[in-house]
């Protein structure tokens, strides 16, 4: 094509384009929605996940889809997003569904169980191997569609007031840890209590609790657990790779044009991964801050290990034999599991276990 062509038909694309691209952008409605985050905005990872998708959703949109985040405690408390969401108080949530096992056990596989998946793996579950669409119909009888929102990898075990030996020493501790990981831990002897990250410091500078889990060094260091208690443990067994969600009211969804539901579906992919990279930048260097301010970093004792390994899968086991949405979604979950573990422990782990003790 002759050069002159070439310009000549470009210009009436351009000429068609800006004709037909603002009668488009008017044929579109403004809407405004609000975003109930189970988090402060303090922690600005994981809270900043819910402001990369509003980010994101404006500019797809020519900034006709506007949604305003807002903090726990500002509409609502953090750990009543998902009734906030299903009720219509507000259209949109971001939370970890293992706050909401009270109302559905399975809830948990959507965010993280102990010795379950990490955030590589949950990923590929869920993008990749059903996991999506198994929760689909799940979260639509509680009026809400979800989309994967974020993780913060493998989790450190938690903050004592005291030093952790062996299973006997988890005998009667009140222990700040929600979900799957504080029913394992009742199993040990720990007395699990369920508190938003904005009220677990106060609950454990006053002795309210013994010990309290949260993400990882970055946000563990700004909430300041340091401060009240020196012993910091690792790995957390009990969230391997927890993943956050984005819900939306299934109604609001309905309601929305193709391409404004796509929005979402873009932005909460991105939030996704935004978060989980945010957090390896983070959370190195945090934790050389920490230890040079006194922590005592410790590894949690094979015994306590083993000990939640086993209560965990026999909790499994009983869940799935009482409740037959529970038992397809862990039937399914367990095998990929398995294969994942395969798969990981030959290419990660062979690399991994050569590698990073030498650093």
């Amino acid at each position: 094509m002759k050069r002159r062509d070439f310009l000549k038909k470009a210009g009436i694309g351009v000429a068609a384009s800006a004709a037909f691209g603002p009668v488009f952008a008017q044929a579109q409605p403004t809407i405004r929605w609000r975003l109930a985050s189970s988090f402060p905005k303090s922690l600005d990872t994981i809270y900043g996940a819910a402001e990369v998708l509003a980010e994101r959703v404006s500019a797809l949109t020519g900034g006709r889809f506007q949604i305003r985040p807002y903090q726990a405690g500002e509409i609502v408390p953090g750990l009543q997003v998902m009734d906030a969401v299903q009720q219509g108080t507000v259209e949109m949530g971001h939370t970890a569904s293992y706050y909401f096992v009270g109302k559905a056990q399975v809830f948990a596989f959507d965010t993280a169980v102990p010795f379950g998946l990490t955030a590589r793996q949950q990923n590929a579950w869920m993008y990749h191997a059903g996991g999506i669409e198994l929760f689909r119909p799940i979260f639509a009888d509680f009026g809400i569609i979800q989309f994967p929102g974020g993780n913060t990898g493998v989790q450190m075990g938690g903050w004592f007031r005291k030093e952790i030996k062996g299973v006997a020493d988890l005998k009667g501790l009140k222990m700040r840890i929600p979900g799957p990981g504080g029913q394992v831990m009742s199993r040990l002897g720990v007395v699990p209590q369920v508190l938003a990250g904005g009220d677990i410091y106060p609950a454990l500078e006053r002795g309210v609790v013994d010990a309290a889990e949260w993400v990882g060094p970055y946000d563990d260091e700004k909430l300041g657990f340091y401060k009240v208690a020196k012993y910091y443990y690792y790995p957390g067994w009990h969230e391997p790779g927890p993943m956050l969600s984005f819900y939306v009211n299934l109604r609001e969804w309905g309601r929305l044009p193709k391409d404004y539901q796509q929005a979402i579906e873009v932005a909460a992919a991105e939030a996704n991964l935004w978060m989980m990279a945010k957090y390896d930048r983070l959370n190195a260097p945090a934790l050389q801050r920490l230890i040079r301010a006194g922590v005592r970093l410790r590894k949690w004792p094979a015994e306590v290990m083993r000990a939640a390994q086993k209560a965990a899968f026999e909790w499994y086991e009983e869940e799935a034999a009482k409740d037959a949405t529970y038992r397809k979604v862990y039937t399914a979950w367990k095998a990929f599991r398995e294969e994942q573990y395969r798969w990981f422990g030959v290419a990660e782990l062979g690399y991994e276990g050569f590698a990073f003790p030498a650093s």
